[in-house]
């Protein structure tokens, strides 16, 4: 397994439509270039038709397989946990991608 370089990341991340919203848990290995396509609903399905386009919650990882794991595991659980998981981290429900575009 390799390891990444210090300037990339693996991430498992939480997008929602809003405020207590819809959620979608994913993997990248290029979290800002995953997030643009999201706000750009490049790619049809489960996010473009919730709206989920706001980055909420990331965790870093060094491989893919950490990464996968905890997605998996956090689409287990239930919402008040993940609701609890990201306002922890994010009580505000800020759009944490925001100035990444701008």
């Amino acid at each position: 397994m390799a390891r990444l370089t210090d300037d990339s990341f693996i991430a498992t991340y939480i997008i929602a439509s809003g405020r207590n919203g819809t959620l979608y848990t994913g993997v990248s290995s290029d979290l800002p270039a995953r997030i643009a396509q999201h706000k750009q609903e490049l790619r049809p399905g489960f996010t473009s038709d919730y709206g989920c386009k706001r980055l909420v919650w990331y965790e870093r990882h060094t491989f893919i397989t950490e990464a996968i794991r905890r997605e998996r595991a956090i689409k287990t659980w239930l919402r008040d946990w993940k609701l609890k998981l990201i306002e922890d981290l994010n009580p505000d429900w800020r759009d944490l991608a925001e100035d990444w575009f701008n």
